[in-house]
């Protein structure tokens, strides 16, 4: 196919294409995307150091506002319904010269269930993975039993904290303010986020405390490659790390959940040193039989967050369940590198071996280009196989294909399979280039709406020219109209 076709033939497809997407609308940051050529971001490194600020607090204490306020244009999510940001939000924040990354997350509750558990979720890893913390407190309606339970939780992160009393508009409410001391994290800063009263001295504090670098980002490079080894609770991670470090470090008990502390280890596996963040993270309260599902899900996924390839845990004895592919999912909306390990796999007689090859087929087609490696974290049998499906998903991670080839290939591609005709109109694909790699993100410009089905065939045949095994990747489609010639 494209293999043998010469590099200069792919850059004169290139180039007449540039030349004919002139004829378009292009935004300026189509152009900067069309100028950045070959040097390409990885999504990985983008703003790599730059230190972290987590906004904590209950809902409805004015985080989203504070966020606009400092952003100084309305971007987060505002709305009188308490509890309207869902997922933390990140937005690149510039403060007296000092650049950082302010991440805004939903309120916390400390009974939550549903979608609020979700949302407490959230806010936990955003400390985990921040380098200090705004809370936010409602002057008006004082210390809560809710802001108690945030001041425990900020405690045992070890996190510097920036306590600010919003909704204080005049002497009284900073009278109140003030009794917010009690909470014993320093000088509660008043302002009032709607109308932007005192909200820089309390980024003058947060400064204060911010190192230059950020020391928890999840997205350093350089170093030992971070695994994350994740995985519904006793499919026996830790007898895998355990088997893998080569000696009892992590707590191994019959005990669904029982891993608690934090711990990264630096392992040698096939010549080289890897570093396996851990899956503990957080702390669970061993007394909240109901919030146990809740600790684990949060655990894995600051642990993927902070890796940049998640090995996925199978025990391939019992069935695939849902747990296992909501895992798969946290590994995939992360955008970060997987392999599945199938454990147990020595103890499989032929007839459960024929069973779960059908369910994989059917449960885990979403992910068919996952590397799979049988193995035995007992025994230590085919431990070999981990390293090389790792070192794939890897290399497809930071794969970036060339924009000539990539125009060469979608040329013969779409040649051949045209997009269908809807409304009497074909969109026509202009141009594509790779906007990032870590995982890799594809731009594709067309005359017209692309339909899913049409992307998903992209992708697919993407991954059958290039690769792209064990990585997730991303066609997005940008439609441009022609240019009117006056």
């Amino acid at each position: 196919m494209t293999d043998n076709m010469p590099a200069e033939e792919d850059e004169s497809v290139e180039h007449a294409l540039r030349v004919g997407l002139e004829d378009f609308d292009l935004s300026d940051q189509d152009r900067a995307l069309l100028d950045a050529g070959e040097a390409l971001p990885t999504g990985d490194a983008d703003g790599e150091n730059r230190p972290v600020v987590a906004v904590i607090g209950r809902p409805n204490v004015g985080k989203s506002t504070l966020v606009n306020r400092i952003l100084g244009r309305r971007e987060a999510v505002v709305e009188d319904v308490p509890g309207v940001t869902r997922d933390r939000v990140a937005y690149d924040v510039e403060w007296s010269g000092r650049d950082f990354t302010l991440v805004d997350t939903g309120g916390w509750e400390v009974d939550a269930t549903g979608i609020h558990l979700r949302v407490a979720e959230q806010a936990e890893v955003a400390v985990s993975l921040a380098d200090a913390v705004l809370f936010v407190v409602d002057a008006t309606v004082g210390a809560t039993d809710t802001d108690e339970a945030v001041v425990r939780l900020l405690r045992r992160s070890g996190k510097p904290v920036v306590l600010v009393a919003n909704k204080v508009d005049d002497q009284r409410t900073e009278a109140e303010a003030a009794m917010l001391w009690s909470f014993g994290l320093g000088q509660p800063y008043p302002i009032s986020a709607l109308h932007g009263r005192g909200t820089g001295d309390a980024l003058d504090a947060i400064l204060d405390v911010l190192p230059e670098k950020s020391a928890v980002s999840a997205y350093r490079s350089g170093g030992p490659r971070r695994v994350a080894l994740v995985g519904r609770p006793n499919v026996g991670k830790s007898s895998l790390l355990n088997k893998l470090a080569g000696e009892e470090r992590v707590v191994v008990d019959d005990v669904a959940g029982t891993t608690r502390d934090p711990v990264d280890e630096y392992i040698e596996l096939g010549g080289r040193t890897w570093r396996f963040v851990d899956t503990a993270g957080i702390r669970r309260r061993v007394h909240q039989t109901r919030g146990a599902d809740f600790y684990a899900s949060l655990r894995t996924q600051t642990a993927i967050e902070k890796a940049e390839v998640a090995v996925v845990l199978i025990d391939a004895e019992e069935s695939i369940v849902e747990q296992d592919v909501r895992v798969i999912q946290q590994v995939v909306d992360a955008g970060r590198a997987l392999v599945l390990a199938f454990n147990k796999w020595d103890l499989l007689d032929e007839e459960r071996r024929y069973y779960l090859e059908r369910e994989i087929e059917r449960d885990l087609a979403q992910v068919a280009w996952a590397p799979r490696a049988n193995i035995s974290a007992q025994t230590g049998r085919h431990m070999d196989r981990l390293v090389p499906a790792i070192e794939v998903a890897l290399d497809s991670w930071d794969q970036r294909v060339p924009t000539g080839r990539l125009n060469a290939f979608l040329g013969e591609i779409v040649a051949a399979h045209p997009h269908p005709v809807r409304g009497g109109k074909q969109p026509r694909i202009l141009f594509a280039t790779q906007a990032s790699t870590r995982p890799p993100r594809f731009v594709v410009f067309a005359s017209g709406f692309i339909e899913a089905g049409y992307r998903r065939f992209l992708e697919r045949r993407l991954r059958e020219a290039f690769g792209f095994e064990g990585t997730p990747i991303e066609v997005s489609v940008r439609v441009r109209e022609k240019r009117r010639r006056h």
